[in-house]
């Protein structure tokens, strides 16, 4: 039998558009000899719905789509919707594979794994599988899993999260090749880790696997596609493209098929993924044109450069907003960088206003000295400016503050937090180095000057990052193990050999700032654990790590 591994971006809700692009994929699985079109998880809804399963209209929309499908599809499509629950207890709607063909639904699979990890929240909308069926599709005997159900294989993970594994019980019940259809989001590393997964059960059970996953940005979430097919010996028998749509066929009898090549080192693969996600959200959220504040420093810089590979020059415009405390050299690597880009560069100085914001303050704050209520003022100038761009000419702000920065606070709400989305959210500043030097791959993008001069707002004189914060690369260690390997100072300050009192003070900074966060704009995923919705503490809360 032959398999056509079927990848594409849907949009969330967007009905017509998802199944535009099933047909017409569908069509050309049929064109190149498919006998099964596979598609990824709730791919004609779009994931993740969120929320919205929980409207009625979603729901008949949803089952309404795949009735239509069903009976205009020209091959039989493996597809991923919002079906009903088993029973009447507990939740209405599964997350659900449906196997559709010659004008019917042939076959329902509902997912017997939710996660409730991390971005994950599927048992606020779902009931579980209580049992999983084996299909007959000759000459195969199909199991058929979604995302979850491949990911609790005792013979791979350590510690499992679930007392039961579909894969093991539909192999157990005669499946002849296993099936997952997936929307798994991509994070640094996760690509190979789920290649070894999937390898691993294919051995294991000794069958071929077939998985299938979403790709492009929804929200904050980036999929990466990668979709591969594994023969029972581990070897890799088909793969599709990283981040980008594609179509590949799997022969199950002779093992072989179309394979992509996967070029991408692990930096590369985050720049796309940053680059996917930004023109994904920009896009789907219906806007076509962005501005950036360009400081000539390296965070705005890499935005730039990722806004203009994921939207076009034509669509990025710059914004210089130089204040009394501004270098020359700053505002000069700015304009270098937009001519390098080939963006058009607005030059906005700030320090009349800024004047003007002293002078109407001067009375109420009488005899007190500057502090960082002058630096917010400054930086809370520039978001005005560039939200008033914004309104005007209907341009989503991209935000360029870095994850070292969000962490720590070292950031103005309603200043440099201005945005609709946050770019490199979920980038330590020690990474936005790498990514820069990536983004000049090919040819000198952003100028080597803003690489060697040291990080500043620029909002007092002489004023660098390291005047208030650690060197990053001491941060970025101390962020990396409390924010997302969850140490405490303590076993933090062991391990690495940095002085307790600094990473207590990190942590102190981490965790007072967690207000901060909560205003900020969504950002892009890239790390196992970023700032956002899989990351839930309380703002009122006097625990102290």
């Amino acid at each position: 039998m032959k398999i056509a591994l079927a990848q594409f971006n849907p949009t969330v809700g967007d009905f017509d558009g998802n199944a535009t692009r099933i047909l017409e994929l569908a069509r050309e699985a049929l064109s190149r000899g498919a006998d099964l079109a596979v598609f990824s998880e709730l791919c004609v809804c779009g994931y993740p719905p969120q929320d919205l399963v929980e409207r009625p209209t979603f729901i008949e929309r949803n089952h309404s789509e795949l009735l239509k499908l069903a009976k205009s599809i020209p091959v039989p499509s493996l597809v991923g919707f919002v079906g009903k629950a088993q029973d009447d207890t507990g939740k209405p709607v599964a997350n659900s594979a449906a196997l559709i063909g010659h004008g019917k639904v042939l076959f329902e699979q509902r997912k017997m794994l939710l996660p409730t990890y991390d971005v994950f929240d599927e048992t606020r909308y779902f009931q579980p599988a209580h049992t999983q069926h084996v299909f007959r599709f000759e000459p195969e005997m199909l199991g058929i899993t979604i995302c979850e159900d491949s990911w609790n294989d005792k013979s791979f993970w350590p510690q499992r999260l679930y007392d039961r594994d579909p894969v093991a019980e539909l192999v157990g019940k005669g499946s002849s090749i296993i099936l997952n259809i997936s929307s798994s989001p991509y994070t640094i590393d996760k690509r190979g880790l789920r290649h070894d997964m999937l390898r691993a059960i294919a051995i294991e059970h000794k069958v071929p696997v077939v998985y299938v996953n979403q790709v492009g940005g929804n929200d904050s979430l980036i999929f990466d596609g990668s979709s591969v097919a594994f023969r029972p010996d581990g070897s890799v028998g088909a793969m599709a493209k990283s981040f980008d749509e594609d179509l590949v066929l799997f022969d199950t009898v002779t093992g072989e098929g179309d394979i992509r090549p996967q070029s991408d080192d692990e930096l590369g693969a985050a720049y796309r993924a940053l680059v996917i996600g930004t023109r994904d959200y920009v896009r789907k959220c219906r806007f076509r044109r962005v501005v950036i504040g360009l400081s000539g420093g390296i965070d705005s810089a890499l935005v730039a450069a990722i806004a203009v590979e994921a939207l076009g020059a034509d669509n990025v415009l710059g914004v210089g907003m130089p204040g009394p405390y501004s270098s020359e050299g700053s505002l000069r690597d700015a304009r270098r960088l937009a001519e390098n880009l080939g963006i058009k560069f607005l030059v906005l100085p700030i320090t009349d206003v800024f004047a003007s914001y002293r002078e109407d303050l001067a009375a109420t704050f009488v005899a007190l000295p500057e502090d960082a209520t002058e630096e917010n003022i400054q930086a809370r100038i520039r978001g005005n400016l560039l939200m008033a761009i914004s309104n005007k000419f209907g341009s989503l702000v991209l935000s360029t503050g870095n994850k070292s920065e969000m962490a720590v606070g070292y950031c103005t709400l309603y200043g440099d937090m201005a945005g609709g989305l946050a770019v490199i959210s979920d980038v330590p500043k020690s990474m936005v180095y790498e990514l820069a030097k990536f983004a000049n791959r090919e040819r000198e993008l952003i100028p080597g000057e803003i690489f060697s001069k040291p990080p500043s707002a620029e909002l007092r004189p002489s004023q660098t990052d390291q005047d208030s914060l650690p060197p990053y690369d001491i941060l970025d260690r101390i962020l990396k193990a409390y924010v997302e390997d969850l140490r405490s100072p303590e076993e933090i300050a062991d391990l690495s050999e940095i002085p307790l009192e600094l990473v207590r003070s990190v942590a102190r900074l981490v965790d007072q700032n967690e207000y901060k966060r909560k205003q900020a704009p969504p950002g892009l995923k890239l790390t196992s654990k970023a700032f956002g919705v899989g990351r839930r503490f309380p703002l009122a809360q006097k625990f102290q790590v």
